[in-house]
C-alpha cells in the first residue's frame, strides 16, 4: 500500500503509535514503565561523582546522573529533565537545560533569541514565521525555536502552540517549592506521533488498527536480528550488554563486488533497524569483506543514511580490525524491554 499510514492504537494495555511507509514499517513508538523522555523533575542534589564530572540526583522516579558538578551541593533543589533510558541499574539520564518541546515550537530557556528553523529557507514564509513569534511570544524571556513543520502551517495553530508551551515553560520555571517532585511528565506515545511525524499522512485511530495494517506482523519479524537487505544479503543486529552488534553476510552472491554490495544496502537499512528496536549506545558493525578503497563510498551511504534519522548518533570511524563503530543515543527504551 502506497503512502503514509499513522495508527495510534494500544499494543495490550500499552499506548502504541505506528508509522507505515508504503506498506513497510518505519517507526513504532510503545510506552513502558520507565520514565518518558522530556518528563522534568525537580530533584535533589545526591553526591558528586568527580570521576565521571557529574552528580548523582534523586528523584521520584529513582535515581538520575547529571553531567554537571560546578555550583551543585548536595541537598540542594534543581530542575532537570530526562533526556534518554537508562540501562538497567543505572541511573536516569537527565539535563539542567530544560526544552518545552511541541509539533511547531520549542521553547528555550537558557537561550534566548527568535529563531525560525535553518530547513525554512523561503523569505516570506521566515519574515511571516517571525512575526507570529513575536507576537506570541511578546515580552517573554524565554528563547524560542520555530520547527521546519511551521513551514506553511495555519498562523493560528502556531500561535496556540507557542502559547501553550511557553505557559508550561513559566508554570515548571516559576514554581517556587523546595521538595523532590514530577512537574511535567513527558510525551506518550500518541503525541509524539502528532509532534514529530508532521509529513501528510493518513491517521487511523480506529481499535485493533495495528492488527488491521499489519503492524503485529511487522513487529513479530523485529523479534528476530536477522534483516534482510537487496540481492540476498542480510544482517543480523544483535544487542548485548555493553554494545549492539551487527554482522552484515553477503548470503549465496559470490561475485566480487557482493561485499560492498551488502555492505552499502547495510548503511541504508541500518537507521530504520536501530529506530525499530529502540536500539543505541555503542554499535560496532562488522561488515563484509571489501576492499579499502571502497570505504569512503560506504562512509558516504552511511552519513546520508542517519542524515534523516532523527535520534542523534555519531558515525565514530574504523577500529584495527576493520570494524566500523557508531555512537547513538539511547532515545527510546529497546523494544525487547517495553513489548507487555
Amino acid at each position: 500500500m502506497k503512502g503514509r499510514t499513522i495508527i495510534l492504537d494500544h499494543f495490550g494495555e500499552v499506548e502504541a503509535a505506528a508509522l507505515m511507509v508504503d506498506g513497510q514499517l518505519d517507526d513504532l513508538l510503545i510506552d513502558g514503565d520507565a520514565p518518558r523522555v522530556g518528563t522534568v523533575y525537580r530533584a535533589i542534589a545526591d553526591r558528586p561523582v568527580k570521576g565521571q564530572g557529574g552528580m548523582f540526583l534523586k528523584t521520584p522516579d529513582g535515581a538520575a546522573f547529571l553531567r554537571q558538578i560546578k555550583g551543585l551541593a548536595p541537598g540542594q533543589p534543581i530542575l532537570c529533565q530526562v533526556t534518554g533510558f537508562a540501562e538497567p541499574g543505572k541511573a536516569i539520564p537527565v539535563t539542567a537545560k530544560i526544552l518545552f518541546k511541541s509539533r511547531y515550537a520549542i521553547v528555550t530557556p537558557d537561550a534566548p533569541g527568535l529563531n525560525i528553523s535553518r530547513r525554512i529557507r523561503d523569505e516570506p514564509e521566515r519574515d511571516r514565521l517571525l512575526e507570529i513569534a513575536h507576537e506570541a511570544m511578546g515580552d517573554a524571556k524565554h528563547g524560542l525555536i520555530l520547527r521546519s513543520s511551521c513551514e506553511g502551517a495555519d498562523s493560528d495553530a502556531i500561535s496556540d502552540d507557542v502559547e501553550a508551551m511557553l505557559a508550561l515553560a513559566i508554570t515548571v520555571l516559576d514554581d517556587a517549592e523546595t521538595s523532590m517532585e514530577v512537574l511535567a511528565e513527558g510525551d506518550g506515545p500518541h503525541i509524539l506521533a502528532w509532534r514529530d511525524w508532521v509529513a501528510k499522512a493518513e491517521v487511523v485511530t480506529d481499535e485493533g488498527g495495528f492488527g488491521d495494517h499489519a503492524v503485529l506482523d511487522a513487529i513479530d519479524m523485529l523479534l528476530t536480528p536477522q534483516v534482510n537487505l537487496a540481492a540476498g544479503a542480510s544482517m543480523f543486529v544483535e544487542p548485548t550488554r555493553a554494545l549492539v552488534a551487527v554482522d552484515v553476510n553477503t548470503g549465496a552472491d559470490a561475485s566480487l563486488a557482493a561485499g560492498i554490495k551488502a555492505n552499502m544496502s547495510c548503511a541504508r537499512a541500518l537507521p530504520r533497524a536501530l529506530r525499530l528496536r529502540g536500539l543505541g549506545g555503542q554499535i560496532t558493525l562488522d561488515l563484509a569483506p571489501m576492499p579499502k578503497k571502497d570505504r569512503r563510498s560506504f562512509e558516504t551511504a552511511l552519513r546520508q543514511a542517519f542524515r534523516g534519522d532523527e535520534v542523534e548518533t555519531t558515525l565514530v570511524g574504523w577500529t584495527p580490525l576493520g570494524h566500523y563503530e557508531l555512537q547513538r543515543k539511547r532515545a527510546r527504551a529497546p523494544l525487547l524491554e517495553v513489548l507487555p
